[in-house]
């Protein structure tokens, strides 16, 4: 009779998701980076902007401007 022996799946379970982790990390801390190095000028160039403060500014003129037609008297 054989006897079985342990497979070490758990190991490389293990390496697997290390791996994955640290890619993760690696990745995200490129996005921040990219995301918040950027700069945009608005107007007359004096004023700089980051990305996600101009989309932050574009969405909430958006939001403004619905809500304002949404409120207009007219039926």
């Amino acid at each position: 009779m054989k006897t079985h022996t342990r497979r070490p799946q758990l190991r490389r379970r293990h390496r697997r998701g290390q791996a994955m982790v640290e890619y993760s990390f690696i990745n995200w801390i490129l996005v921040v980076a990219l995301i918040t190095g950027m700069t945009v000028n608005f107007g007359s160039g004096n004023q700089k902007m980051n990305v996600i403060d101009a989309f932050l500014r574009a969405y909430q003129i958006y939001y403004d401007s619905f809500y304002f037609v949404l409120n207009l008297p007219f039926p």
